[in-house]
């Protein structure tokens, strides 16, 4: 992966831990900016009119959230999971 990961959490976030844990799991190199302990990191996220974590930058991709799915397809990671939006609900029709 040439394209920089940039991890935006807070203190206390599990879906924060989780994208973490996911991006080690995967042995990826990215780089931890977390937002309760450094108000830069807080004014960073803010001019990008994000207010929540995890936010996750992949080069110019931003993924908001724990979205498994999506940060697979964006990262590349091959999967045995359908092509169809995996963050999403899905309804079954009868």
């Amino acid at each position: 992966m040439d394209q920089p990961i940039v991890v935006y959490v807070s203190n206390n976030c599990s879906h924060c831990d989780k994208v973490v844990a996911r991006l080690e799991e995967w042995e990826l190199d990215y780089e931890v900016r977390n937002v309760s302990d450094n108000k830069t990191h807080f004014k960073e996220l803010q001019q990008e009119k994000i207010y929540g974590t995890p936010a996750t930058f992949i080069g110019d991709e931003r993924i908001l959230g724990y979205q498994e799915g999506k940060l697979k397809r964006t990262l590349g990671i091959m999967t045995d999971i359908p092509v169809a939006n995996t963050d999403a609900f899905n309804y079954s029709y009868k």
